[in-house]
């Protein structure tokens, strides 16, 4: 190789490694990095192809309940791993069917394909199994506010958020609540 085509090679070399590290950052600004699950400008694209392709597609808001409490009675390390627990466990339910995410502190969103009541419920008796953590048994409640695309007059991700969003704090008024028992309506 002469040494003009060298010195021509040197800068291509430069900006392939930098558009690797581009699309790098981009990806990890994509996830959580304490979950894993996507952020919400990672969910959000791929919500809104999921219900566009699915018209029976479910939207879920999800908030952990008492989380002040929990990090101030527990210590932070044991909210982190109630969020953590609570992600993973989010997205083993969604599995292939759907998608979660992380929209920041204690709130989480997924969107799947289709489900009924009884989904819902198992959703909920998992995300309300209890949590061990430095040998402790935590107790970790989750609300869960769903609606359903289909029920809404127009199918969008922003309108079912907001109506998920309305159920999740009517469950959250009720006394003796626990997570969501019927679908948004």
């Amino acid at each position: 190789m002469d040494t003009q085509a060298l010195a021509l090679s040197v800068p291509l070399l430069g900006w392939a490694a930098h558009s690797g590290y581009l699309a790098h950052r981009l990806a990890t600004a994509r996830r959580d990095p304490l979950t894993g699950l996507r952020t919400r400008a990672g969910w959000t694209a791929r919500a809104d192809r999921l219900i566009r392709r699915h018209p029976d597609a479910l939207v879920l808001l999800l908030d952990v309940d008492d989380f002040k409490t929990l990090n101030d009675t527990h210590g932070h390390a044991a909210g982190d791993a109630a969020l953590t627990a609570t992600a993973a466990r989010l997205a083993a339910w969604c599995g292939r069917h759907g998608i979660a995410g992380r929209l920041g502190g204690d709130e989480f969103v997924a969107v799947i394909r289709s489900a009924d009541a009884a989904d819902i419920d198992q959703l909920v008796d998992l995300l309300h199994e209890p949590l061990t953590h430095a040998g402790k048994r935590i107790p970790v409640y989750v609300s869960v506010g769903a609606c359903r695309v289909a029920d809404l007059p127009v199918r969008s991700l922003s309108d079912a958020l907001a109506a998920a969003d309305a159920h999740m704090y009517e469950i959250k008024g009720k006394p003796g609540r626990r997570g969501a028992r019927t679908l948004a309506r």
